[in-house]
């Protein structure tokens, strides 16, 4: 019996098994269908951001930095959070643009070769692309500049505090009407101080110069009236900008003027003001010789100029009359007499206007300048003031080892300089020895003072005393000896300057506010200064070495026949002068020059300090460094490129001094003072 032929048979397929190609290609096909509807989705579907790039579409393909700024504000300022994402991978130049469609995505290259594109709005990888269908955006130095501005409006809130700081400084830079209102809604949110403090005030600088409300910007000018920063004076400058403007008499009322002038006076000149009214296209220019012979030149017709022939134009009078002859017929404008062009300047209104519009924001911006030049004025004065504070602290320092030897022995020590730049090599080679700066200064003050006060010592043994009461003779020797000294120094260190380091904590200075600052190692100084003067007065009144001092001082004789040695005497007092240069060397070293002539700089206003002061007295030599240190800095200041000047107007004026009061400010009594 034959059975029927099935269609499964007939195919040759057996009906046991089912056929599992069908169902995997039904279910490819459905997951190759739904991920191209998820893409197509991914990238038709709302794309705010998209958007945005398409409208301004043909600047970023541009991508000129003049005509981009459009493109770069609306990305900005668009509202969307994504926006910074997409300024900070245009400023890194990985955006790119899709040649088929034009889209931009954020693209990178995968291990394959081809670039990953990523979109802005979702963040996800929506497809893969060979660089030959891709084109890069490329933004140049000044475009990245201008990117780098528009970030300032998302970094202004960034979780970050520095990415904020860095935002400020931007801003600071840069500032634009734009970033106000961003600048303002960051202040509600921000936890910093510091930074909260920096930005209330750059809104401040900002509401003065772009705010669209007069009252807000004539309020934030006001508030900070009389403030001594750089920057607010910078932002009122522009506000109080002038220029030179000519006007007709009726047409200058609504013109914010700063300053009237009058043609004629000594501001504006008759011929300038007449000028000025040609550069603004508010009357002809005068007719010049060289115009009228040009348009004689010009005219000339058959051998003739206004019915004048040419050999007769060799006056002026008959070129005169030429022109005139054109003139009347309009072919060449006129030559105004002096009547006319008085009557045309008479005609205009001459005057400085400013560049801002609004006079209230202009009257409040001059007085808040003048309040702040006012305060600038006075805290120039408090500067000046701490400068010569700080100079009077040196030259006390290098002046009072000197004070003491030459007021109690009357020995004019040249080589006092040389003890000062002996203490300074001393603290430099401390610190070769000991790294550490804070322990090496602190170790260099008493071995500086050893050195020195060993050095007075032997000078004194074996030069000074016997050379007492002959003072050309001791001066002379002494001056070798600081010769000698020098040329020791020299072979020893060198002639190129060495360094003496200050310790870290002394670095960069006391600012007060912007005008006013001191530093820290001039503050140490004169700190140490006051030391050594209490120091100084401890001895000479608490001590037995003072008293003795003091009496021989006051009747050499008299004290030797009351059992004071005057040699001994002389000898230690020599030797403490000497060991408080050598500290003094130390001092000065940390801010000046270590060489073998730094002795020689100091020299001179220390024998001058002396003097002025009053030979021998502490608190005369106090008084001179003050007096000194505050005429030098006044004479700086009043011409400043010129530091000669103040060291010889100083020694002028220490000469006039003398001779009104020979024995200085303090006058001593005793050997030293010649009683």
């Amino acid at each position: 019996m034959l059975r029927p032929l099935t269609p499964s048979r007939c195919d040759g397929v057996n009906p046991r098994k089912p056929d599992m190609k069908t169902p995997i290609l039904v279910i490819l096909a459905m997951l190759s269908a739904l991920l191209f509807a998820t893409t197509t989705a991914a990238q038709t579907g709302p794309s705010p951001v998209q958007d945005v790039l398409q409208e301004h579409r043909a600047l970023l393909e541009k991508s000129s930095r003049k005509t981009i700024g459009p493109a770069i504000d609306a990305i900005a300022l668009s509202g969307l959070p994504q926006m910074q994402g997409v300024l900070e991978a245009w400023r890194a130049k990985d955006v790119w643009q899709r040649l088929d469609d034009g889209l931009f995505f954020i693209a990178k290259k995968n291990a394959t070769g081809d670039y990953d594109l990523t979109d802005f709005d979702s963040g996800q990888v929506v497809g893969t692309a060979p660089k030959k269908q891709l084109k890069q955006l490329k933004p140049n130095s000044g475009i990245r500049a201008m990117i780098a501005t528009a970030l300032v409006t998302f970094q202004l809130t960034d979780p970050d505090p520095e990415k904020r700081a860095a935002a400020l400084v931007s801003l600071t830079r840069d500032p634009e009407a734009a970033l106000l209102p961003p600048l303002r809604a960051s202040i509600a949110s921000e936890t910093d101080e510091v930074l909260l403090a920096r930005k209330s005030r750059l809104e401040r600088l900002m509401t003065m110069a772009y705010d669209t409300d007069e009252a807000a910007r004539v309020a934030a000018i006001t508030e900070m009236a009389g403030d001594l920063s750089l920057d607010f004076r910078a932002t009122l400058n522009p506000i109080l900008s002038t220029k030179l403007v000519a006007a007709k008499a009726d047409e200058a009322a609504n013109v914010n003027i700063a300053k009237t002038l009058l043609p004629g006076d000594e501001a504006l000149p008759r011929d300038e003001a007449y000028a000025l009214l040609v550069k603004q296209d508010l009357t002809a220019p005068l007719v010049t010789a060289a115009d009228r012979n040009a348009a004689l030149v010009a005219n000339i017709k058959e051998a003739r100029v206004g019915g004048i022939f040419v050999q007769r134009l060799n006056t002026e009078v008959a070129r005169d009359e030429a022109y005139a002859a054109l003139v009347a017929t309009g072919v060449a404008p006129p030559i105004l007499s002096i009547t006319e062009v008085d009557a045309i300047l008479a005609n205009h209104q001459f005057f400085f206007a400013y560049q801002e519009p609004s006079s209230a924001v202009t009257d409040a911006a001059r007085k808040a300048l003048d309040a702040s030049e006012t305060n600038v004025a006075a805290n120039q004065a408090i500067d000046l003031g701490l400068d010569a504070l700080s100079l009077a602290s040196i030259y006390f320092l290098a002046a009072i080892g000197l004070a003491i030897t030459f007021g109690v022995m009357g020995v004019i020590n040249m080589a006092h300089g040389e003890f000062i730049m002996m203490g300074a090599y001393t603290g430099y080679v401390i610190q070769q020895v000991i790294p550490d700066h804070t322990i090496s200064i602190i170790v260099a003050v008493p071995v500086a003072f050893g050195v020195t006060f060993m050095a007075g010592v032997a000078l004194e043994r074996l030069v000074i005393r016997w050379l007492y009461h002959r003072p050309l003779e001791t001066l002379l020797a002494t001056f070798g000896v600081s010769i000698v000294l020098q040329q020791l120094a020299k072979n020893i260190f060198g002639t190129q300057a060495r360094p003496l380091t200050p310790p870290g904590w002394l670095d960069g200075a006391w600012v007060i506010n912007d005008v006013v600052s001191i530093s820290y190692i001039r503050i140490a100084i004169f700190v140490l200064a006051l030391l050594f003067l209490a120091l100084f007065l401890f001895i000479m009144k608490r001590t037995r070495l003072g008293l003795e001092t003091r009496t021989v001082t006051q009747n050499p004789r008299m004290a030797a026949s009351m059992g004071i040695n005057p040699d001994r005497v002389n000898m230690l007092t020599f030797g403490l002068g000497s060991g408080i240069a050598g500290i003094a060397g130390v001092a000065i070293g940390l801010f000046a020059k270590v060489t073998s002539e730094m002795g020689g700089d100091y020299i001179v206003q220390s024998f001058m300090t002396v003097v002025v002061g009053g030979v021998g007295n502490i608190w005369g030599t106090l008084a001179g460094a003050a007096m000194i240190g505050t005429f030098q800095k006044g004479v700086e200041w009043l011409n400043p490129s010129n530091t000669l000047a103040a060291q010889t107007f100083m020694i002028v004026f220490i000469i006039i001094f003398i001779q009104f009061r020979p024995r200085g400010i303090v006058a001593l009594k005793g050997r030293a003072a010649g009683d």
